[in-house]
């Protein structure tokens, strides 16, 4: 790669272009393209790939600890799993579901939303229990 190819992949990136419009316009293979950007430490600024928020960069989202990011791996934007757990149950409209099945439980007639199973038949295990054996569940 001659220094004049290295130069325009640098202004590239940094205008935010992906490494294969880079290694199409130069007439590269995109792995020399990555690598060379990886060697070379060079930030994406696409909106492709996960980035912090300026105001929250370095912190968890839930209890403002400071963050050690690890170089060269996706940010982090929480410091544990409890913080991860309990910033999602609190912001639940954040979630982007896109596998809900709107259904109604074959024993109750209940209408209930199933998240990833479009198979299910019973709203909960009581119906389940009730449904299929024709008994009443235990408690």
């Amino acid at each position: 790669m001659i220094q004049e190819q290295k130069q325009r992949i640098q202004e590239m990136r940094l205008q935010g272009l992906s490494y294969t419009k880079i290694a199409n316009s130069l007439a590269l293979p995109v792995s020399t393209v990555k690598s060379y950007c990886w060697r070379n430490n060079l930030p994406v600024h696409n909106a492709f790939n996960v980035t912090v928020k300026e105001e929250n960069k370095g912190q968890c989202k839930q209890c403002g600890k400071r963050l050690e990011q690890t170089p060269k791996s996706k940010p982090k934007s929480f410091c544990d799993d409890q913080c991860r757990h309990a910033w999602w149950s609190a912001h639940r409209d954040r979630l982007n579901r896109k596998a809900i099945y709107h259904m109604s439980c074959a024993h109750c007639g209940r209408p209930f939303d199933s998240y990833g199973n479009k198979t299910r038949k019973y709203c909960c295990h009581a119906c389940y229990i009730k449904g299929r054996f024709g008994k009443e569940a235990r408690q």
